[in-house]
This record gives structure tokens, sequence and C-alpha cells, in this order.
């Protein structure tokens, strides 16, 4: 059933499970957190892509205000919850700053394969070697699924939203391992090009091979 709920649309991907700090300054927004402080209620922030306020988003929830300077600015932290999909038009909220919309939230299944996530770890974390990127992930490797990974996987926004869009485990599985398996060997070759151009032009000392 569709419910109407308050709306934070933003230029990134939030996936459930995962912890987002945000930096709150537009009054509209300092009044839709401060309302979601004082009543516990969630919020949904939807993907913006190609400046338009796409169909899927996250439900979240607003985990604690950190800080708040003097001129109202906030810094806060919220918790994604499950995703949502936009029912209905995005408008304004009678009466407030802020925006709203009908969503739905849309079945998902969460069994996925243990070891071909264990594949994708792996090779998420060669990645992570060969770009020299010191990335740590949020959670014990035993209990990580695709949300958990999808950040430090190179995706394009693109690439974030279209995994979101994924309501199953094992597609969201096989979209980071088709992924990896095309960006590494990329990655790869940079990663020599860069040594090649480092080395071309200067005089290295050692023996001749002939």
């Amino acid at each position: 059933m569709s419910t109407f709920i308050p709306v934070f649309p933003l230029g990134l991907v939030v996936y459930p499970g995962e912890e987002l700090h945000l930096h709150i300054f537009e009054p509209r927004y300092k009044q839709l957190i401060q309302e979601c402080a004082d009543s516990g209620e969630p919020f949904g922030i939807p993907t913006v892509l190609d400046k338009q306020i796409a169909d899927l988003g996250t439900l979240v929830r607003l985990r604690e205000i950190s800080a708040v300077d003097a001129d109202g600015e906030m810094d806060i932290i919220v918790d994604g919850l499950q995703v949502l999909q936009i029912a209905g038009p995005v408008k304004l909220v009678r009466n407030k700053l802020y925006s709203g919309a009908m969503v739905d939230y849309p079945e998902n299944d969460p069994a996925g394969d243990r070891k071909l996530m264990r594949e994708i770890i792996l090779a998420i974390k060669q990645l992570h070697v060969t770009l020299k990127i010191k990335k740590k992930f949020a959670k014990r490797e035993s209990s990580l699924w695709s949300y958990d990974v999808a950040h430090h996987a190179g995706l394009s926004l693109r690439d974030e939203y279209h995994l979101l869009g994924l309501f199953s485990e094992r597609d969201r599985q096989a979209f980071l391992q088709q992924h990896l398996l095309k960006i590494l060997p990329l990655a790869m070759q940079m990663e020599d090009l860069k040594e090649r151009v480092k080395l071309n032009g200067h005089f290295i000392r050692g023996q001749a091979d002939f």
C-alpha cells in the first residue's frame, strides 16, 4: 500500500543498511530534519539523475543530529532502511518548506550466494590494491552482502542506481561480479600505463639482457 512521506532528493544512492553522514544547510531540509527528530518518523532519499528525481530511492531514519551551528546548519547521521519507489508526483507538503511523495516498497529477496559473495569481496580488495586505495568495510566480511560493498566497487552513479533497482540479492551479486570482471583488467592496465609513463625517458641502471 502506498504511503505519503517527506522526501529529500539527492544526487547519490543510499542503500539499505548504509550509514550516511549529511550536512544540512537549506531551510527546507533543516525543517524536515528537525520534524523527523521530534517525531521519530523516517523520510525518503530518492536519487537525482540528470537533474531529475528518479523513481527509486531509500527510506531512511534519522539516527542523530551530531552538530548544530549558530545558523541552524547541522550535521546528521541517517540509516538506510529499505528501497522505495515513487508512486506519485513529488510536491510541496502543505504548510511546509519541503516536499513529499506517495511511495511503495517493492518486495526484495535477500537470499544470496555466500561463495559468490566471497569472490566479489576478494575482487574488490584486488581493485583497491591496484588503485592504491585504502578503504575499510563497515562490517565483518562474513556478514557483507551486495548493499554493503556496492560503494566500494567503483560503480558510476547510474550503475549504483541500477543495482538499487535489482530486487534480488543474487541479481545484485551477478551485476557486481560482471562489473568487477570488466573493470579489474582496465584498472590493472591503467596502473601499468602509469608505471611506464613514469619510466619512459629516464635512465635506468641495469644489466643488458642480450
